[in-house]
This record gives C-alpha cells, structure tokens and sequence, in this order.
C-alpha cells in the first residue's frame, strides 16, 4: 500500500526547532515513513503572516531547508516533481517529496515568479491561507472572489501543469477557480462542513465540484476540523471519509493530515506511525481493498498522473 499525505507542515517545524527529518519527536520523520511500502509527501513551504512583508524570501528560506534535509538523507528520500519521479523513488525505496507552497503571497502578485518557483520544483500551490493576498481571499478574510491577478495565476498554473489547492480560501474565490480552471484541482487538508461546522471545511457542493474536475480532498487530521467540540478520535477521520463516500467519492478522497500544523491530533492518531489504525478502521466496515488503497494513496497519485503541461 502506498501512502499519499497532501499536506504537512513539518519544514516550518524543522526549521524553528532546529530538528533533522530523519529522527524527531514530530508527527512526521523518515524513519516512520520508512516503516511503510511507500510514502509519498506534500511537504508545504507555509507563508506565516509575518513573513507577509517579505514573502519570497521566506519561501526560499524554507526551501532552502527543505532542500538541505533531502541531499543530508538522500539515501532515505528524493525531491520528485512528477510522477513517473514518485514511482521510481518508491521503487528504490525512498520516500517521494513533493515541494509544494501554502499561501500564494509568496508570488507577490507576479508570475515570472511563479514560472521561477515552478523551475526551482513546486508543483502546488495553496493559493490563500487565511488571509488576503494579490490573488484573492483566504477564509478569515471577506468571502471575496478572485482578483484579476488570481484568474491569470489560475490560467498559468493550468499551463505550467501546477496543482491548484483551494483549502484556506473563500467561497467564492473556490467558485471562481471551478469556473477558469481547465484542469483537477485539490483541497489538500480540508473536511466536511457538515459534519464540523468550521470555516475551514467545505460543503458537498464544493466537494462535487473538486470531484467533477477530477481532483481530490485530503481529509485534515486536526481535531476542531473534525469535530464541533474539538474532541476527536480516527472514527471521526472515518466518519468525513464515509461522508465523502456518500456523494460519490470513491476516487476523490485521500489523505491531508496536516501533520506539524496542528496542535491537538485525534487521541489514537499521533503521528504517521498510527496511520494503519485508519486503515484497518476502512477494512473492518468492509471497504475492499482496493477502496482502501485509493484512499490511502492512490487517488492523490492518480491526479499527480493526470497534471500536464498544456
């Protein structure tokens, strides 16, 4: 079984911490990883706000770290940009690392820098975190639409062959991406607001447009995204992924733990060591096997495959 993780936030941890990828005391490290058939991971270069008057160069600080840690144990784990890279990486037996972007500031409003960024090897970009940016609103902000920037940004990353991701961002920014995009697009770490009543979820409709476009939602770990009352256990995981389930989400589900970012996880699923209970929680309802392995990793891979250069 190959494990797909869209989000975590771990490089911000390792940078602040002063901690290596391949042993801590974080939700995330290789050594784990490695316990797995496969892995691969979306590790985000995060924007934190004050960053904001210098967004770039934070990104490329955090890049810097992320790419040091990839060369320092690079007989663990390989900077992929595809996935023909991905496969081999598992092949080989590393873990797959994907360099991806929360928070579209970091662009500060040009696409040169955008086409230089992909150059340098990111592949998704989260287009808002909570705030406002050159491209649009983020959820903690007015629900604003895209701006003129944003609908280039969209057109170009479609053309680049970049990953859209819309958690973090408004209502009707995620209307007007639906509405320019010519490729999937994902929510990397977002859940059912049905089910949790949180900003930061998204509705069935939205889920069945992300469906429709061929993409997929990653189900966030975090406890207050899961539940109203912020107490959570992985039944609560299974019970946003039956809910997808229910609105035809078959191959449109997968995994966005948002590992490192968060500060309360369910109590059974403390980081990637315990991932499996999830899974053996799927097979004991009677999911297949198959079904269980799409969500897992395979449907993520499947809109990695997808992406093209048009």
């Amino acid at each position: 079984m190959i494990i797909f993780d869209a989000h975590c936030d771990t490089i911000t941890e390792l940078m602040t911490k002063n901690k290596t990828l391949f042993m801590n005391n974080l939700h995330i490290d290789l050594l784990r990883m490695k316990e797995y058939e496969g892995y691969v991971q979306f590790f985000a270069v995060w924007i934190d706000p004050q960053y904001k008057d210098e967004p770039l160069k934070r990104a490329l600080q955090m890049m810097d770290v992320f790419f040091t840690q990839v060369n320092n144990y690079n007989n663990h784990i390989a900077f992929v940009t595809n996935y023909i890279e991905a496969m081999e990486a598992i092949k080989n037996g590393k873990i797959a690392a994907f360099l991806t972007i929360e928070g579209g500031e970091a662009l500060q409003g040009d696409l040169s820098i955008l086409r230089m960024l992909y150059k340098l090897g990111i592949r998704s970009i989260g287009l808002t975190w909570n705030g406002k940016n050159e491209i649009g609103a983020g959820v903690g902000e007015a629900d604003e639409g895209l701006t003129p920037f944003g609908i280039e940004l969209i057109k170009e990353m479609n053309k680049l062959g970049m990953l859209i991701d819309v958690s973090h961002l408004s209502p009707k920014g995620f209307w007007d991406v639906i509405a320019h995009t010519r490729q999937p697009i994902i929510a990397s770490h977002s859940n059912a607001i049905e089910l949790c009543n949180h900003k930061r979820n998204i509705t069935a409709e939205q889920f069945k447009a992300i469906a429709s476009s061929g993409g997929v939602v990653g189900i966030n770990f975090f406890s207050y995204f899961l539940t109203n009352n912020g107490e959570a256990s992985h039944k609560d995981i299974i019970n946003h992924i039956e809910y997808f389930m229910g609105l035809g989400g078959e191959n449109h589900i997968g995994l966005g733990s948002d590992f490192d970012g968060i500060d309360k996880t369910p109590i059974d699923i403390n980081g990637i060591q315990e991932l499996d209970i999830i899974f053996n929680a799927l097979l004991q309802l009677n999911y297949s096997q198959e079904q269980v392995e799409k969500i897992a990793g395979f449907n993520f891979l499947n809109v990695i495959k997808k992406i093209k250069n048009e």
